[in-house]
């Protein structure tokens, strides 16, 4: 059985549950600059590149992910949101990239994999791609709309070089997250599918949107509903949310997303808003409390946490999806969708 047929078949069962950030649990370890850059020679500081350190500190990165391992999570994401080489460029080290995807990638794997051979349960490796610092859909020249940083060609050939050593890690899937821009996620789409091409075997794809207000729309402009317009060619294995706001601010926008996609719905949200340090208050018991009303009205089929998350609000995370029932698919409408920045129906 393929790790997708696993999947699924394993979702008909019961809700999923995904892992949490590093981004913030690595902010809790306060690791100094010279931990970051390890015996690398590299120029500029290198404080914050929290993706490097699954070549300098991958001890670091083992702890966390067996914490949310520990924490019932199945789905564990590397730590790769930002090994890519636009991001890494702002830190002089595009040319680790590569090694940077496979470090994070068999890292993972051997927590998945140790994790399954103790106590029987499946877990899965989710490759993570973020949305790069770059956008294709707006200028950052207000004087120049038309002016762009990146074109579609660079962007996607960005996404297939993290895509490759991923795969060549070991991961079961790529996901494609905090999606601010939708023609972003087409490249980092269209990359994983000339990669899968390439390879002659299934590789699935998670895509995860990001809001960027309460109106339920992103950067880019684009509702759920439109989103999944324009993504659903690519026939994700799993559509959903995350980052964003807590549980409770993104609840009507991922109950108009799981009314309509025809795939299964991986949701994780923050540990509510953050205050005005920037710094996550929500305790894991309200988070858990959050999404239980989620899973009631048959929302998800896997849900985890995002920025300021941690093991202990996975694990009431889970606590709350524990024998509780998944969503159900709705059958796919026998209408043409298309996308604009809001969905258009053409009825059969």
């Amino acid at each position: 059985m393929s790790s997708a047929a696993e999947f699924r078949a394993e979702a008909a069962k019961r809700i999923l549950i995904k892992d949490g950030p590093y981004g913030t649990a690595i902010q809790a370890e306060k690791l100094s600059a010279d931990a970051y850059r390890g015996d690398l020679d590299l120029a500029r500081d290198q404080k914050g590149n929290n993706d490097l350190l699954n070549l300098t500190r991958p001890d670091v990165v083992t702890k966390i992910c067996d914490s949310f391992a520990a924490a019932g999570a199945d789905v564990l994401a590397t730590n790769t949101f930002n090994a890519n080489r636009i991001s890494q460029a702002d830190f002089g080290a595009e040319d680790l990239v590569a090694d940077i995807n496979r470090t994070a990638a068999r890292i993972v794997r051997e927590v998945a994999d140790r994790f399954a051979a103790s106590d029987g349960r499946p877990l899965w490796v989710a490759g993570a791609m973020g949305p790069t610092n770059k956008t294709l859909s707006l200028s950052p020249d207000v004087n120049d709309p038309a002016f762009r940083e990146v074109d579609f060609d660079e962007v996607k050939a960005v996404y297939r070089e993290q895509v490759d050593a991923l795969v060549e890690g070991g991961v079961d899937f790529i996901l494609i997250e905090t999606v601010f821009d939708t023609l972003n996620a087409k490249a980092a789409i269209m990359a994983t599918l000339e990669a899968e091409q390439a390879l002659g075997r299934e590789l699935p794809l998670m895509v995860s949107m990001t809001l960027t207000d309460l109106s339920g729309r992103n950067l880019s402009g684009h509702t759920v509903e439109a989103f999944w317009a324009s993504v659903r060619h690519a026939k994700p294995l799993t559509i959903g949310l995350n980052c964003s706001f807590g549980a409770a601010q993104l609840r009507p926008h991922l109950a108009a997303l799981s009314a309509q996609a025809d795939a299964l719905v991986m949701a994780y949200p923050n540990a509510g808003l953050p205050n005005e340090l920037g710094e996550y208050d929500e305790a894991a018991a309200e988070t858990g409390a959050q999404v239980s009303e989620w899973i009631r009205d048959g929302l998800v089929n896997a849900v985890g946490g995002c920025c300021g998350t941690t093991p202990a609000h996975i694990r009431a995370i889970a606590q709350a999806a524990a024998g509780k029932p998944p969503r159900k698919i709705p059958a796919r409408g026998r209408h043409t969708l298309l996308a604009g920045l809001e969905p258009m129906v053409i009825a059969a």
